[in-house]
């Protein structure tokens, strides 16, 4: 049987990437997946085995009300959110602007906070339900520039560990993912110089692929991780270990 048979899920930033991979092995693995994206980029997900599609601007709540009720109608339940959504910039602190600073904030940490409050109301009433939020190598370690992407990756690693010990007692799970440097069109349109020092700094001397990250996801959403919870699964080619 397949890890995530019968449980439904949802996952944002699900239009390329590593949330599109996510979706896809979710799917995979039997679940029923709700893939979002804030634009039109995930939409040929939907009428595909397993995967149905959803518009959503995580930054707006009133968006989150509206896919959680439409999942809720159709399927009546929600076990796995994966957070994934996320937005970078690299200004330092003394370039960056306001209007970046809450275009970020807005995306990666007010986003995931609003999607855990969506959800976690079914999950309670559950009494069940994992959520995965997606943060990064750099919500535990820094590089020059980047600040306010360092900010809101710090961010929802606490977060998370918030959310973990606060419903520990109530059947949901609550942990962070942390990738290190993965080839995604995202980091495909970085400056090369970037990427190539950032790859060269990890000593498994490569980038990852978004499908192996997906596969840390399935572990966190299945039952194989029913004692993890408030806990940071690194997946980064031994970045940190260093």
């Amino acid at each position: 049987m397949s890890r995530l048979t019968g449980k439904v899920a949802i996952v944002t930033g699900a239009g390329r990437g590593i949330g599109r991979s996510i979706a896809e092995v979710f799917a995979r693995e039997g679940a029923t997946v709700i893939a979002t994206s804030r634009g039109s980029d995930a939409d040929q997900l939907g009428g595909r085995p397993g995967l149905e599609y959803q518009q959503l601007d995580v930054a707006k709540d009133d968006d989150w009300q509206r896919v959680v009720g439409d999942v809720l109608d159709r399927h009546g339940r929600i076990d796995v959110l994966a957070n994934n959504a996320g937005i970078i910039t690299y200004q330092p602190v003394h370039e960056l602007t306001v209007e970046d600073w809450e275009r970020v904030v807005a995306i990666n940490q007010t986003g995931t906070w609003l999607g855990m409050r969506a959800v976690l109301p079914t999950m309670l009433g559950q009494g069940s339900g994992s959520i995965i939020n997606v943060s990064s190598i750099w919500g535990s370690a820094a590089v020059a520039g980047g600040h306010a992407y360092h900010a809101t990756k710090g961010a929802v690693r606490n977060m998370s560990k918030n959310a973990a010990i606060t419903y520990a007692q109530d059947g949901i799970r609550v942990n962070s993912l942390h990738p290190g440097f993965i080839s995604t069109p995202l980091t495909d349109a970085q400056d090369p110089e970037v990427n190539d020092y950032v790859v060269g700094q990890t000593p498994m001397g490569r980038a990852g692929k978004p499908e192996e990250i997906a596969q840390g996801a399935v572990f966190l959403a299945s039952d194989d991780s029913s004692f993890m919870t408030g806990a940071e699964l690194v997946i980064d080619g031994g970045y940190l270990a260093q």
